[in-house]
C-alpha cells in the first residue's frame, strides 16, 4: 500500500509501472534528485495536485494488478 508520506523513489521501487500515473498527474521529473527525498505529498503540493487522489489512483492500480 502506497502512502502519501512515501517518497517518489520508494513508490517507483514498489512498482515502476506506477510512473505513468505520476506522469499523468504532472510529475514529469521522476528521475530528478528531489524525487528521491520528496514525499508524494510534498511533490503533489509543488505540482498543484491532490496527494490523496494520486495515492488512491496508485493503490487502485496496484490492487487491480494483484488480482
Amino acid at each position: 500500500m502506497i502512502t502519501k508520506d512515501m517518497t517518489i523513489g520508494e513508490i517507483l521501487s514498489v512498482d515502476i509501472e506506477t510512473a505513468p500515473i505520476l506522469f499523468e498527474m504532472g510529475m514529469h521529473c521522476l528521475g530528478c534528485p528531489a524525487s528521491q527525498m520528496e514525499s508524494l505529498e510534498e511533490a503533489a503540493m509543488v505540482h498543484g495536485v491532490d496527494a490523496d487522489l494520486i495515492t488512491e489512483k496508485i493503490n487502485a492500480f496496484l490492487a487491480a494488478k494483484a488480482q
